[in-house]
This record gives C-alpha cells, sequence and structure tokens, in this order.
C-alpha cells in the first residue's frame, strides 16, 4: 500500500494555513525520512531565504519551484549553481489562455528531463483552451481545491468535470491546496476521494462525494500493483502544508503502518 502513497504529499509548509517559518521549514523537509513527501514547495521571490538553512553535510532540498515564465532561467540558473538546491519540479501560475501555456513548455523546454512542469488550469470557460494546449506537451495540469475562501472550493461537480477533461487528453494532474484529509468533509475534498475519482473518471462526481471511509479504504486495500501505477500516473501529488495530517488519516484507515511517520 505505501507504493500508492509514495512522493504524493509536496511539503507546502510555508504556504496558509500552516504558513511555516522557512526556519522550521526547510530542516523539517531535511530530516524527513521515508518516501511519502514530495519535494519543498517554493515561491521564486523567496529562493533568497533558503541558502541559510541548508544542511552542508546532508542531502539536497529537491524543490518544486513556483515561477512564472520569465523568472524560470533566472531561478533555474540559481538553483543549479547551490549544491543544497536541488530542482525536482516547475509550477507555473494559473494559466488564462493557450499563449501562456505555450510560453511555459517554450520555457522549460531547456531544463532537464526529470525536471516535471505543472501549470495551473483557470476555473473559468478558458479551462479546456488551456487544456488543449497542454495536450502532448508532457506537461502537468494543476488543479486548485481549495484555499482560505469558501469561492475557492471547487464544487465536486466542477473538479470531477476538469478530472475527466484531464484524463480524455492524456494530462495527469496534482492538486493543490485544500486536500488535508482522507476523505469528503464539509466543502473540503478528500485526496482519497480524488484517487478514487482518478481510478474511475466515469464516475468521478460520485467518488469525490463518498464519506463512507471504510468502504472505501477497502477498495483502495485491493487495488493491484498495475492499478496503483495507473492511478499514480494520473494523479501525481497534493501540496499540503502539514504533510503529517494525511498521513495519520491513512494509519486510521489502516492504508498505512502505524509505525510509519511523514
Amino acid at each position: 500500500m505505501t507504493a500508492l502513497f509514495a512522493r504524493l504529499f509536496d511539503d507546502a509548509a510555508l504556504f496558509p494555513p500552516g504558513n511555516a517559518p522557512m526556519a522550521e521549514a526547510v530542516p523539517a523537509w531535511l530530516r524527513r525520512e521515508g518516501d511519502l513527501v514530495g519535494p519543498f514547495v517554493l515561491p521564486w521571490a523567496r529562493l533568497p531565504e533558503v541558502g541559510v538553512h541548508l544542511d552542508a553535510a546532508g542531502p539536497p532540498l529537491d524543490l518544486a519551484l513556483i515561477a512564472a515564465p520569465a523568472d524560470l532561467p533566472a531561478a533555474a540558473g540559481r538553483i543549479a549553481d547551490h549544491p543544497g538546491l536541488r530542482l525536482v519540479a516547475v509550477e507555473a501560475p494559473v494559466a488564462v489562455g493557450a499563449d501562456q501555456v505555450r510560453s511555459v513548455v517554450r520555457t522549460t523546454a531547456a531544463l532537464p528531463p526529470d525536471v516535471t512542469v505543472a501549470v495551473e488550469v483557470p476555473r473559468t470557460g478558458g479551462r479546456d483552451e488551456v487544456l488543449d494546449a497542454l495536450a502532448g506537451s508532457g506537461c502537468r495540469a494543476k488543479l486548485r481545491t481549495g484555499g482560505l475562501r469558501p469561492d475557492l472550493f471547487p464544487s465536486p461537480a466542477e473538479l470531477a468535470g476538469t478530472i475527466r477533461a484531464c484524463v480524455a487528453r492524456g494530462i495527469a494532474f496534482k492538486c493543490t491546496a485544500g486536500l488535508h484529509n482522507a476523505i469528503r468533509h464539509d466543502e473540503h475534498h478528500g485526496f482519497l476521494n480524488v484517487l478514487l475519482a482518478a481510478s474511475d473518471p466515469g464516475s468521478a462526481e460520485t467518488q469525490l462525494l463518498r464519506t463512507d471511509a471504510t468502504a472505501m479504504a477497502a477498495e483502495v486495500r485491493g487495488w493491484s500493483p498495475s492499478d496503483i501505477t495507473r492511478v499514480r500516473s494520473v494523479f501525481t501529488s497534493f501540496g499540503t502544508c502539514d504533510v503529517a495530517e494525511p498521513v495519520h488519516d491513512l494509519v486510521r484507515l489502516g492504508l498505512l503502518p502505524e509505525r510509519i511517520s511523514a
């Protein structure tokens, strides 16, 4: 089961509602063991703050850098020149049209092939234009699943439609904000719900609305290794400001061993 959740949780400790200080967030990532936690999500503007908190004798800090195309060359160069940093992912701000997507694709073409690229998809009528431009580019979609205001949470119908639109075009997606727990509650989507929706896009809205935690956990527990590979090739990761919270949820559901930690 651990393979299903490997690097599913991108460390977005700097972001609300956690808002962790850099002096706490960077060392916490560097102390982590195991493979549940993905890269450290960092806005380009805060890159100068990181260096003082790195461990010269330890592993490099894997970065998922949030940067606009115009800022990316300078940022990537600065990271490449620093032995304590490793760029593993780039996340572009929300694109409102195909031209912005093409700009991201052009700018990121010079990056190493193992650096993943995601473009945030608008929650407007321009969604399909952006997804059409992403199709075949090798870039992922970044779907907003919540935030600090109620209007930032897409409805189950809206999120299901976007998941189906991604799958129909062969686009993998990651999510950002709002997925604090495994199972849906209030307006918050559950990340286990999203995994189930990615597994069966045709019933995505039904999967996103489910709250039957025991049955959901049993269904996921029954997935084969090929099922897990297929689902994770669709839903790659999500950012969470507290990586311990989703891991504890999975332990309570019996999907991860009690001895495990984030």
